[in-house]
């Protein structure tokens, strides 16, 4: 039978809702899954002005509680985390490896669904008798969604919480695949980590698990780069508002790093201005990698290139959920990934927009809500 349930639940034009929405039962190749909580990211908040109805969010662990027929692997009870890019496993890109791209799935990349791609997956959830979309085909803030079983990882761990489980989805993902599968970093090497929010601090400690020799955190925030030194940064850099493109902070950079500039450095601020800012950091032949998304349109000084620079802007950290899922968890067991400690503060859904409002203003390095 359906379930009625509490979602948020964005007007498309910058605003959103709390109401009650009806899930269906799963189909055949579906999981109903009960929402245990669900992170928060800017995507999110972005979301709210897409210019479609929907249910928000898309970071969420919980509990399946229905499966479909032909689903197999899973059963009523486990334990998962969801994640949004789906792999159809035939396509072009799925072939070639890389799942994060589906051709058929992807949300973001112009497959069936999400902002880019056309519409999200709507079947299986209504709002006052209409059908309503889920965001990435997910919809985690809502207390059940119904999702692809391709959208679930089973969580193999008995001690983490589903406050942590629910940020490895996105955010988590996001910064330690840009440095274990994309930029590749090697054993020894120095690293920058522009940016040390909840994706910044996730790229710190993929470059702590790789073995680097050093790891340079630069933010504005003073209490954010405390954060950043408790998770692994070895040195820190305050950086001025009015530094242009980061260049003063290049050249403390510099200055650590043999007058030669990092191998490696991360832009995770989202801050467009900051786009090009990577590439100063690193030496010649040295790697910059653009984490956050940035998509708008911004003037590059070549200059910055030289000389052998490569630059690469990888989605989802190049995610493999089946493989990457695990392995997150299996460090988070090991104690060499932490992911309770991200955890700023928890939310109830109704007070969704102080989390907001907090995540927008810095407070928190991942608020996260609790059903």
């Amino acid at each position: 039978m359906p379930i009625n349930c509490k979602a948020a639940v964005t007007n498309g034009k910058g605003d959103f809702f709390i109401d009650e929405i009806q899930v269906a039962d799963p189909g055949p190749d579906e999981v109903l899954v009960q929402v245990k909580a669900a992170g928060l990211c800017h995507t999110d908040y972005d979301s709210l002005s897409w210019n479609k109805t929907m249910i928000i969010g898309h970071e969420g662990a919980g509990v399946i509680v229905k499966t479909g027929a032909q689903v197999t692997g899973l059963q009523v009870g486990d334990k998962v985390m969801l994640n949004w890019a789906m792999p159809c496993g035939h396509c072009f890109q799925c072939e070639e490896g890389n799942q994060h791209i589906c051709e058929n799935n992807s949300p973001v990349t112009g497959g069936q669904h999400g902002p880019n791609g056309g519409h999200a997956h709507a079947m299986g959830s209504t709002l006052k008798g209409i059908p309503v979309e889920r965001s990435f085909n997910l919809g985690t803030l809502a207390e059940y969604t119904l999702v692809k079983a391709a959208a679930v990882v089973l969580n193999a761990s008995d001690k983490m919480s589903f406050e942590a489980a629910s940020i490895i989805g996105c955010g988590v993902m996001t910064g330690y695949g840009s440095v274990i599968n994309a930029a590749k970093v090697k054993p020894g090497s120095s690293v920058v980590v522009l940016g040390t929010g909840g994706v910044g601090l996730s790229v710190i400690q993929g470059a702590k698990v790789a073995g680097a020799g050093k790891i340079i955190a630069i933010d504005i925030n003073p209490r954010r780069l405390e954060m950043a030194a408790a998770f692994g940064a070895t040195d820190i850099i305050l950086a001025d508002k009015a530094d242009t493109g980061l260049l003063q902070a290049a050249a403390k950079v510099k200055a650590l790093t043999a007058n030669r500039g990092a191998d490696y450095a991360f832009e995770c601020t989202a801050i467009p201005q900051l786009g090009a800012a990577p590439l100063a950091m690193v030496r010649n032949a040295g790697t910059a990698v653009q984490v956050s998304g940035i998509e708008q349109e911004i003037p590059f000084d070549m200059n910055l290139f030289e000389w052998d620079k490569i630059y690469i802007n990888p989605l989802y950290g190049k995610c493999k959920p089946q493989t990457d899922f695990p392995a997150i968890t299996a460090l988070y067991n090991e104690g060499r990934f932490l992911l309770e400690e991200m955890i700023t503060r928890r939310y109830a859904l109704q007070d969704l927009k102080q989390a907001f409002d907090d995540m927008l203003q810095g407070r928190n390095a991942k608020g996260v809500i609790i059903f």
